[in-house]
This record gives structure tokens, sequence and C-alpha cells, in this order.
């Protein structure tokens, strides 16, 4: 979204659904390599870029509270890697705000989407065309490649080899977080498998029976190393499965869940459930295709 009068780009950075995700090797550098299946909700963070008299950077929103506002953050490691590919054309001051709507540390891609989301609106900002967005990604985190795609794909390699998938289908679904945070690092060291098969070649998907279809051939092979560092994993998954779903599973490295349902009604039921079950919770009923503004 453009405001011409103020000029502020406003993106909306979406949660990363791995729907599957096979551990399919280890490269000698330590970086695990995946096959991931993945699509985009339609809810996630904000980022507002606009032009002013010095940087700046503001952090807000639900879960912003404990977001280092600093150097540390994803958000500025992309204006910083901008400015360092593109030292004329990036110069000028921004300030930036984010607003934290999805839980940190969750599985959800959320700091990758954000980094991803800034690359983007200050490279209309500052009037940046290049085709290395991708590469300077990368840099960033492994994650950022494919929150730039933003549409549903298979992730292969580290994440960075990214085949599109056209004509996915609509797919209602509940996200929930209990608070717990996770950590990918320690997810990955705890894994007792890595050379895992690859996901299954992928068929042509029509509907919300054949997605899950072919997820109950695929798993999340960080579940069970996330679930024993965190067993409040397996209480999310206990409580949406309750919910009378299509499917259950765990996202990324944790500990957010998701559950598919057969329509929209059923997930905004099961949400509400939720909600008053386990008022605590972060629970929010969506779909997969970015929210636009």
């Amino acid at each position: 979204m453009l405001d011409s009068v103020e000029r502020t780009i406003s993106l909306i950075a979406p949660a990363k659904i791995n729907l599957a995700l096979h551990v399919t090797g280890r490269r000698d550098d330590g970086y695990h390599l995946l096959d991931s299946l993945v699509v985009f909700a339609h809810v996630g963070d904000k980022v507002s870029v606009k032009r002013a008299p010095v940087d700046s950077f503001e952090v807000s929103g639900p879960f912003g509270r404990t977001l280092p506002d600093d150097e540390t953050n994803l958000v500025l490691k992309a204006r910083n890697a901008l400015r360092a590919r593109f030292p004329e054309k990036a110069a000028l001051p921004v300030a930036i705000h984010l607003e934290k709507r999805l839980p940190i540390a969750s599985g959800i891609g959320g700091g990758s989407s954000d980094a991803a989301a800034t690359l983007r609106a200050l490279t209309a900002l500052w009037g940046i065309e290049t085709d290395e967005l991708a590469a300077i990604g990368l840099t960033l985190g492994a994650d950022v490649p494919m929150c730039l795609y933003g549409q549903p794909l298979i992730a292969r390699g580290i994440g960075e080899e990214i085949e599109g998938i056209d004509d996915f289908p609509h797919l209602p679904m509940v996200l929930v977080n209990s608070g717990v945070a996770t950590s990918t690092p320690q997810v990955f060291s705890a894994l007792a498998k890595r050379d895992n098969q690859s996901l299954p070649n992928l068929p042509k998907l029509s509907s919300v029976h054949d997605v899950c279809n072919y997820l109950r051939q695929t798993d999340n092979h960080l579940f069970s190393a996330a679930e024993m560092l965190t067993p409040a994993i397996g209480d999310v998954m206990t409580a949406l499965r309750n919910t009378d779903p299509r499917l259950v599973r765990m996202s990324g490295s944790g500990g957010t869940c998701f559950a598919i349902y057969g329509s929209d009604q059923e997930a905004e039921a099961a949400a509400a459930a939720l909600k008053r079950a386990q008022p605590g919770w972060f629970v929010v009923a969506t779909h997969n295709g970015m929210e636009r503004s």
C-alpha cells in the first residue's frame, strides 16, 4: 500500500506455514538440507517505511514488547544489507515501523518475513530495481528468499531452491501458539535422524481433501525434537485435535501448530472454542493467501 501524501509504504509480512518439512541431510558447514511444502497465511506482521530526517525504528503490536529494536533485529539487518549493496540509492534516512502481530520464535517465519517485507518496501521507497533481492535475503537467513517469493512453494536445499506451485487450493486453518518460544538451533541439534526421504512428488491438488491426503504421506521431521525440548507443544496439538480438524501439524521448528478444516466456518468455530478454553494462547483462524495491507 502506498500513501502518496506521506509516501509511506506498508506491507504485510505474512506467517509462513510449513505444511510439510523433511530433513534430508546436512552440509559440511552445518546447515541442514530440507524439503518443505510452504504456504503463506492471510495474517502477519506489518512493516511500514517512509522518508525521514534521520533513521529511526519503532516496534509496536501485541508481540513487540520483547523484540529487540537495535541492530540485531532482522528488519534493520535488511535495511543495512540494502545500503551495503546500493550505497548511493539507499543513503536517504528512513523511519521504519514494525507492528509485531505474530508470536516470536514460533516456527512461522516471523523475523524472516519481516526482513523480506522490509527489503521489498525499501526498494520501492528508494527506487531500487534489482533481481538480487533473493541473494541479499539469503545472507539474512535461509527462510528469507521463500518469504520474498510469498506464494505456495516447495523449498529445497537450505531453503534457497524454490519451486513455485500454481493453483493451490484454499485451506481454512487455525494457528495456535501457547506462548512458549522454541530455539531453532536447539531443535536441529536434538534431531535423532538427518537423512530422511525427500517429499513425495506433488500431485495435482484441487481441494482440501487432496492436500490432506498428500500431507498424510509426509511429516515434520522437527516435531519430535521440538516436543522433547518444549512439551507444551504436545498440549497444543491435543487441543487442536479436539476441534475435529482434517489434519494437525506443527509448523517449522515450533511451537506454532496448525489445523486444517473443511471450511472457513469450521475454522472460525474451532478458533472461538480454543480462545474460550485458552484465553492466554495465540489463536487465529486464517487461510492461505497473503493479506495485502
